[in-house]
């Protein structure tokens, strides 16, 4: 069975945060914080759709910049997600630049920017062909732990603390639809563009007794059949994936929490684990996780998997003594 999210840290763990998580099949992948991405080839940063910020600090925002000069140009609609603060500071950058050319582009890009509260969310909507000057209006909805939802997903996100509002990302697919390949053969079906438009039937449980065209011969003939007949035939449905992202958050009882919560049951925990926990007085100071908290929370939310990453630089050369605490953090509470 073969996920449909693929997420990977874009950099080593000492580098700038950033979580790239690219959709089986599909040219779009969505990014849990934005610092340098020089990592991520321009073809794989034109595929994001959604940027989720954890917090403005300079490591974790300054790919904004990469970001918008690769899609300036394009006809693209780019929603990204903030802590409060974030509306202000993204709208710093944008007025940075001087926009006086941007009428003889053919395609416009828009970006819409949402700051999240405890208890609402605040869109505005910031136009290229505008100059990208600030928004009058803005669009306010309830804040219930969900940022975006689709028939396939959701992406949620919890506000913890870092000496400032810092959030915490969960991705969690609804269902999981694997394709038995038997299943296509014996009906003399072949792969193409059409599977997407199925998964996405069943993903908004679309009637099963609706039509539904399938591909044969190169995608060139079509055959008719009943949505929910078919899907017995060729659908293997199981557990939805989830998978969490938690950086910078200092450790104290209401942030342990909300992340034990937040991350249940997560197939992948990716967690930060700034210092050895023989530091753990500067952790504190500085608002941060040891690497013995991050295992020792992995393991309290029932984390399948882990990975823990964004390391003090004092312990280049030593990453595998932070590697090394955190497994057994994990270990002795599993």
């Amino acid at each position: 069975m073969r996920p449909r999210f693929h997420p990977r840290l874009i950099n080593g763990p000492f580098d700038d945060p950033g979580l790239y998580i690219p959709f089986l099949f599909e040219n779009r992948a969505v990014l849990f914080d934005l610092g340098d991405i020089y990592a991520l080839a321009p073809r794989d940063i034109l595929k994001i759709s959604h940027v989720f910020v954890t917090h403005t600090h300079m490591d974790h925002f300054i790919g904004f910049d990469r970001l918008l000069r690769l899609c300036l140009g394009r006809e693209k609609q780019l929603f990204m997600y903030g802590p409060r603060g974030f509306l202000k500071n993204a709208e710093g950058k944008l007025a940075g630049y001087s926009w006086n050319l941007v009428e003889n582009y053919q395609y416009r890009l828009t970006l819409h920017l949402t700051e999240i509260h405890a208890e609402h969310l605040i869109t505005k909507t910031y136009h290229c062909r505008d100059k990208f000057l600030t928004s009058k209006k803005t669009a306010e909805r309830a804040f219930n732990g969900v940022l975006l939802e689709e028939a396939g997903f959701r992406i949620f996100g919890v506000i913890l603390d870092h000496s400032l509002p810092c959030l915490g990302f969960s991705i969690h697919e609804r269902f999981h639809v694997n394709i038995v390949r038997e299943g296509l053969s014996a009906l003399g079906l072949e792969t193409g563009p059409w599977l997407s438009r199925f998964k996405q039937a069943l993903y908004r449980q679309s009637d099963p007794d609706s039509d539904f065209e399938a591909g044969i011969g190169g995608q060139r003939q079509k055959r008719q059949f009943k949505l929910g007949e078919l899907a017995e035939k060729i659908a293997l449905i199981t557990p939805g994936e989830k998978i969490t992202y938690i950086s910078d958050v200092a450790y104290s009882d209401a942030n342990e929490e909300k992340i034990v919560e937040f991350a249940k049951d997560a197939d992948h925990l990716f967690i930060e684990a700034a210092f050895l926990d023989k530091d753990s007085a500067m952790a504190r100071e500085k608002s941060h996780l040891t690497a013995r908290q991050a295992g020792e929370l992995a393991a309290k939310s029932g984390a399948r998997q882990f990975t823990v990453f964004h390391f003090s630089p004092r312990y280049l050369g030593q990453e595998s003594l932070l590697y090394k605490e955190a497994t057994e953090a994990y270990e002795n509470l599993s």
